[in-house]
């Protein structure tokens, strides 16, 4: 079982927001820009990996009781949607690291196993 206080740790993860609990378990992982696509197959206590940023993303997390968001990249989340996201106790995690890395190394600790 890896949580995602294990997760931020071990990829190095910022972490943006307030919410979330640090012991939630990272069930699966996900890797989609496309809402429609993770709306349609997302399962609970996933970490989602997306260059989205919009305050939609934070609606699908929530859809799916997902454990937590990761933006790569750098990329800059808008201040509404990490707002919004400590209001649904969303955590949204920000890495310098590729889509690709990050999932490479999610599931050399386990997940998606």
């Amino acid at each position: 079982m890896t949580t995602i206080k294990q997760l931020e740790e071990k990829l190095e993860l910022k972490k943006l927001t307030d919410g979330g609990e640090a012991g939630t378990e990272v069930k699966d992982g996900c890797v989609c820009d496309l809402l429609s696509w993770v709306m349609a197959r997302g399962e609970e206590g996933m970490a989602w990996v997306t260059v989205q940023t919009h305050l939609n993303v934070i609606a699908v997390a929530c859809l799916h009781d997902f454990a937590c968001i990761i933006i790569p990249e750098n990329i800059e989340v808008p201040q509404s949607t990490i707002d919004k996201s400590n209001e649904e106790g969303i955590t949204i995690f920000s890495s310098p690291k590729t889509s690709y890395k990050l999932c490479c190394e999610m599931y050399d600790l386990g997940i998606g196993k």
